[in-house]
């Protein structure tokens, strides 16, 4: 019989291409999103429900109507810089809807929880690459909700003997190679998209964030994953979750770092235009330089990055871009 997989967020961008992912290897996904940032046309591969995370008796009546086995959970507020004007929010959305989602899956006795946690619980790490015995000292409300979410898991999984992974991505980016799903945030505040955006229109210029961080070029390196690459990775934790009680985290990267500029100039190369770049001032919550230490993942997860060279992921972007700018 194929599994009910019931995926919060799942009209997102991660969370859409989790579920396209599922559908592949057999799986039933059911997304549970209420559309405040995801999109009803990426629901493609199964059943959906319109509800927020923070009610229980939605969840509750959705587990049970679709008999679900296992639960991954993406829906969040995600934007680093929009923490900062809205932390509240950011709180009651986050921490409340992942809490209010454990005590549902502790009622419907659901024992495998994937969490899509994030590298905003580091803050700026000292020792690099980032492993997963780095400090956790986050510097963005974003962040510290993503904190609070994996030390409130961790207690329930010692409690209530459920298993949890919390996989912490670096920078999603890419799109799906047939250029069926893409990222489409409003507003969009990722890289590649507003470079590619900026490409697509030769009258705009793109905002470069920060000139004079203390990197090779000045502007943040970063370390980015194909999305495809972090939707494999779901598959994988659900099956360890399967067979490994408690809670355990893992970086989602490739180990390699590429600056701002460094993307530009792949941008550049893949579309052969031209970005007019305009110099702005950092963001806040943004470290210099964060990249992964994935060898926790590919030893314990068998999971490998292989579709994360920075030149897949700026052109399956760009399958997509170069359609709908």
């Amino acid at each position: 019989m194929m599994q009910s997989i019931l995926v919060t967020g799942g009209a997102g961008y991660i969370g859409s291409h989790i579920c396209k992912e599922l559908a592949s290897n057999g799986y039933r996904p059911v997304v549970f999103d209420n559309l405040t940032r995801g999109h009803q046309d990426n629901v493609k591969w199964g059943p959906f429900v319109n509800g927020d995370v923070r009610s229980i008796e939605a969840l509750r009546n959705t587990i049970h109507q679709y008999n679900i086995d296992s639960v991954i959970h993406c829906a969040a507020l995600a934007y680093v810089g929009e923490s900062f004007e809205k932390p509240l929010e950011y709180y009651k959305v986050n921490v409340i809807g992942a809490l209010t989602l454990i005590e549902a899956i502790r009622l419907e006795h659901i024992s495998t929880l994937v969490l899509s946690s994030s590298c905003a619980v580091y803050g700026s790490v000292g020792i690099l690459p980032v492993s997963e015995n780095s400090v956790i000292a986050p510097i963005s409300p974003y962040g510290r909700t993503k904190s609070i979410i994996e030390m409130a898991t961790t207690d329930a999984c010692s409690h209530n003997r459920f298993s949890s992974i919390a996989l912490r991505y670096f920078n999603a980016a890419g799109a799906a190679s047939d250029g069926s799903l893409a990222e489409r945030h409003e507003p969009e505040t990722h890289l590649i998209p507003n470079i590619l955006k900026g490409l697509s229109d030769s009258s705009a210029h793109f905002l470069l964030n920060g000139v004079d961080f203390d990197t090779s070029d000045g502007t943040c390196v970063r370390d980015y994953v194909h999305v495809t690459d972090i939707a494999k990775a779901h598959l994988l934790a659900l099956k360890y979750a399967k067979v490994n009680a408690g809670f355990n985290a893992f970086n989602l990267g490739t180990g390699s770092g590429f600056s701002i500029r460094e993307i530009i100039s792949e941008a550049e190369n893949v579309t052969g235009l031209k970005l007019r770049v305009k110099e702005g001032l950092r963001r806040p919550g943004d470290p210099p330089y964060l990249v992964a230490n994935p060898a926790k993942a590919k030893e314990i997860l068998k999971w490998e990055p292989v579709c994360s060279d920075i030149t897949t992921i700026v052109s399956d972007a760009w399958k997509y871009f170069g359609r709908n700018p």
